[in-house]
């Protein structure tokens, strides 16, 4: 599948049929050659669309940002108790402004789409609600005001969908669709929290009363792993991109991207990006999850807004207290708990299978790697590298192990990824997992506690940079700091 790009028509120069019919020619006559289609007068360039992956709905982020009044539990002095003028109150919460989703679609039964209490839909609003598999139009309300589904650049490359795996409609399966809206513009919900209570509060996207116009344009991996995620084909979202301008959303979040840089007259979503400015359109893109290396950010063009990733004052503490009193930080949102005692504490690698190799991989607790007769009962350090997180706690499972605890490499540092294991477990940032492995090679019976996580705010320093988010510089222009 190729884009050919022919630029702008003047307005009112030729009616919509004209329009088409001029492009279905230019096509037509260069159906089968790209070469040909680059040096015709009328194409500003021709290209492959190219298929990019990328690689949660908050009850905190928009306090700590400062961009709504302080809550009664927080320290953040960014603004007072019922100060009139907090931004989002300013903003009126976001009141009909019309946000157009690019991702893989959403959950309508989710509460943060509930519309109880809006408005008319804007008369603004010219889109339609799409129907499909398990989505119908009862689907859209007036907070998910419209639908569409684009996926034939996608079938075109990979074959017809295959709908055990996803839907062919604007159903979100995958789930980062749903996701990226509800941080956008999910409703207000009293009460939520995260499996196992954390983070308890009222959770709200960050414009609750904005209007959100859905775009899927993102479908599994063919004959991959979910965990590899999503593809989402550049023809479709320029088409989705065409279609939101006409259906007149007011901004477009797209958290989609490249591992590398695309020069701009080849990248879909930055030419899709240029003709919704000039509409007065803002454009809000994802700078990617290639970091931390430098010059590894995406979605470099000017004219988008490109955003990074970085943390919050919020973390979710269980640390660990060794067997030498030692007390050591860890974080988890696992809702399972060890009983309150201490117990043996192994390094992975002096628990592994038979024929398994004592080296650096041996500590990293990939599959079937543990030996049940040597982990059972005992609290595992297994280091990152190799395999997922969560899937090293499977192993420890797998084995019997009590509990794992789940240290950086030095690769990842001092950045935690706070998860849920299928057993007790917490994360530990790599010097930390170091002090933990000497205590183990220096002592003849080594044990450890795990604390039960709880939520803990206001800590610092905060924000600080998420280690997976794409950094500058900018690899395309060094003249524009991005």
């Amino acid at each position: 599948v190729y884009i050919v790009y022919l630029g702008e028509h003047k307005s009112g120069e030729k009616t919509i049929q004209e329009i088409e019919d001029s492009h279905h020619s230019y096509l037509l006559s260069v159906k089968s050659n790209e070469k040909d289609a680059r040096e015709m007068e009328e194409v500003v360039s021709a290209f492959p669309s190219k298929q990019h992956t990328w690689s949660i709905q908050t009850t905190r982020s928009w306090n700590f940002l400062g961009l709504d009044e302080k809550d009664s539990n927080s320290n953040n002095n960014y603004f007072t108790p019922k100060n009139n003028n907090a931004l989002l109150r300013k903003a009126n919460y976001g009141e009909n402004v019309i946000v157009g989703m690019l991702d893989s679609g959403i959950w309508p039964e989710s509460k943060s789409f509930d519309d109880q209490g809006m408005g008319p839909v804007p008369k603004s609003w010219k889109g339609i609600c799409q129907t499909g598999d398990s989505f119908t139009s009862s689907h859209c309300n007036r907070k998910i005001i419209g639908a569409r589904y684009y996926l034939k650049a996608y079938e075109a490359s990979n074959g017809r969908l295959n709908t055990t795996l996803e839907y062919r409609s604007p159903r979100d399966h995958d789930g980062h669709g749903t996701h990226t809206s509800s941080t956008v513009a999910g409703r207000t919900v009293a009460n939520a929290s995260a499996i196992g209570g954390f983070a308890r509060g009222t959770a709200s996207g960050g414009a609750p009363l904005a209007r959100l116009a859905i775009y899927k344009v993102c479908w599994p991996v063919p004959n991959q792993p979910k965990a590899n995620g999503n593809t989402c084909s550049e023809a479709d979202m320029l088409a989705a991109i065409d279609d939101a301008i006409g259906d007149g959303v007011d901004v477009l979040s797209i958290s989609i991207g490249t591992t590398d840089p695309v020069a701009y007259s080849e990248d879909g979503i930055a030419l899709g990006a240029l003709h919704a400015i000039k509409r007065n359109i803002v454009v809000s893109c994802s700078a990617g999850n290639s970091g931390p290396g430098p010059a590894t950010a995406s979605n470099l063009a000017p004219w988008m807004i490109t955003v990074a990733a970085s943390s919050i004052d919020r973390v979710f503490s269980a640390p660990i207290v060794l067997g030498n009193g030692n007390t050591i930080a860890g974080q988890t949102v696992t809702p399972y708990k060890l009983k309150d005692k201490q117990f043996p504490l192994v390094y992975a690698g002096d628990v592994g299978q038979a024929g398994v190799p004592k080296d650096a991989v041996a500590g990293q607790c990939l599959p079937n790697s543990l030996s049940p007769k040597k982990a059972k009962g005992k609290i595992v350090l297994c280091f990152r590298g190799n395999g997922t997180r969560v899937g090293k706690g499977l192993e420890v499972k797998r084995a019997g192990g009590k509990a794992i605890i789940l240290a950086n490499s030095l690769a990842n540092g001092a950045e935690l990824s706070v998860d849920a294991y299928v057993l007790p477990g917490t994360a530990v940032k790599a010097d930390d997992g170091t002090r933990i492995f000497n205590y183990i090679k220096s002592t003849s019976k080594p044990t450890a506690y795990i604390n039960p996580p709880k939520t803990v705010l206001d800590t610092k320093p905060a924000p600080y940079m998420a280690s997976f988010s794409s950094r500058g510089p900018n690899g395309l222009e060094l003249n524009l700091l991005k």
